[in-house]
């Protein structure tokens, strides 16, 4: 027999496995492209912490346009939504038709200060507090025109099905722990489903595939042995077997793992050095079982409700006792952990919350200045907030990771005519680059260090 086949056996095997490494791959890459298109079709990625999926508008009602309705939804479901409904009664009353029963000169006093509506003697005033227990209701920094623009969302919205009108924290899912998926969101997982039993029935035909190679060479290696008319080089090819004791003892070999080794013991003392400070994926264990999940996933209670200083202060702050006690003087009072914060109150003590982010004395940061000005989201520094049962360090806070965001952070400059000039100097010395935090001095020692 012609050496030549011999020595062809292997790249034949070797070309049956790419051909079906690339039909594998091919049909991975078509089960995503199918994802896509049903994405595309509308299965979207899960809401964020304090947003609500978009709802249809309703027509503008009582004169008010639809602006101000949109206005009026957002500015509801970020203040209103954790203690009222429209059209259910839940900590507080139901919000439906209180433009009918009060005026609006009426109303926005009330929101803006109910205690002082109560103290000026007010008889319906008196009565409402009277009868949901003298719960005091926060007052709201809004202004007359954003007061104005909720109602008109409140009348829009009345008599409509619960589920259409976003909901806060009420009686009936303050007990909830997970949110139910979207019926758009059941179809992509279950789209997603086939296309992992599609893959795991190719990788385990391929696996099948690959041991009836083996066994057909070596049944053909049995029968050549067989064979009388083989030379002296056929044979050596069909015996020839790796030597692995002489790879082992090869000088190049052990060389190159020594020099990986010593690699791998350079990078984890530097990495170990690097890492002396850090606390990414901290998660303390705290004195009462807060669930973000809960509050700010399922019941979409906005970050700013529970840390109000979050857009106007230095830090955001921790919230205090009363501010639980605007829900839980009425809804789960009888868990063992909301008893937790009323010893708290009756102790005149401050819950011990444990510290999770930290950052050293040495840096200045403005929370208030990433959030209010820089128009940043929890997420981007806090992570998935909206799904922690147990909040962790989600980001490393270093100095690094700080200046890279500086540095891929564009500015809003539109509308600002502070940079006009500065904006002109950048263009004409760095064109086609974005104006970002760093171009406008967002890395200088100074900045955070002073």
């Amino acid at each position: 027999m012609n050496s030549n086949r011999l020595r062809s056996l292997p790249h034949l095997l070797l070309a049956i496995l790419l051909t079906l490494a690339g039909a594998q791959q091919a049909t991975a890459q078509d089960a995503s492209a199918s994802t896509a298109t049903v994405s595309k079709a509308g299965v979207t990625p899960g809401a964020t912490a304090g947003a609500t999926p978009a709802t249809a508008v309703a027509p503008a009602a009582g004169g008010a346009d639809a602006a101000a309705i949109q206005a009026g939804d957002a500015l509801f479901k970020a203040n209103c939504t954790q203690c009222h409904a429209i059209n259910e009664q839940v900590v507080g009353p139901a919000l439906g038709g209180i433009s009918k029963r009060r005026p609006i000169t009426w109303i926005i006093p009330w929101i803006k200060n109910s205690s002082k509506l109560i103290a000026s003697g007010d008889e319906y005033a008196i009565a409402i507090n009277n009868k949901f227990q003298k719960q005091q209701m926060p007052s709201f920094g809004l202004s007359d025109k954003e007061i104005i623009s909720i109602v008109a969302y409140i009348t829009s919205q009345e008599g409509q099905p619960a589920a259409a009108v976003a909901g806060g924290v009420t009686v009936q899912n303050a007990g909830s722990t997970d949110g139910k998926a979207s019926d758009a969101s059941a179809d992509g997982a279950g789209a997603g489903k086939y296309v992992d039993i599609l893959l795991i029935a190719l990788v385990v035909v391929l696996i099948v595939m690959v041991v009836t190679l083996i066994i057909i060479g070596n049944l053909m290696k049995d029968v050549l042995r067989g064979r009388k008319d083989l030379d002296g080089r056929d044979n050596e090819i069909l015996e020839q077997r790796f030597d692995w004791g002489k790879f082992y003892r090869s000088p190049v070999l052990r060389g190159i793992v020594g020099v990986v080794f010593a690699l791998v013991l350079l990078y984890e003392g530097v990495q170990s050095v690097m890492a002396v400070g850090l606390t990414q994926g901290y998660q303390p264990t705290q004195p009462i079982a807060f669930s973000h999940k809960l509050h700010a996933g399922t019941n979409q209670i906005n970050c700013v409700y529970c840390h109000t200083s979050v857009y106007k202060g230095k830090s955001a702050n921790i919230p205090s006792a009363n501010i639980c006690m605007n829900c839980h003087s009425q809804i789960k009072t009888e868990s063992p952990e909301i008893k937790k914060i009323y010893r708290a109150i009756e102790r005149k003590q401050p819950v011990q919350w444990v510290r999770i982010h930290n950052l050293p004395d040495l840096a200045y940061f403005n929370h208030s200045q990433h959030t209010q000005v820089a128009g940043l989201q929890c997420q981007t520094c806090h992570g998935p907030i909206q799904n922690m049962e147990v909040v962790y360090q989600y980001s490393a806070l270093t100095m690094g990771w700080c200046i890279n965001c500086h540095r891929e952070s564009p500015l809003n400059t539109k509308g600002n005519a502070y940079y006009d000039n500065l904006v002109k100097l950048h263009d004409t010395k760095n064109a086609g680059a974005p104006f970002t935090v760093s171009s406008n001095g967002g890395t200088e020692c100074s900045k955070c260090h002073y």
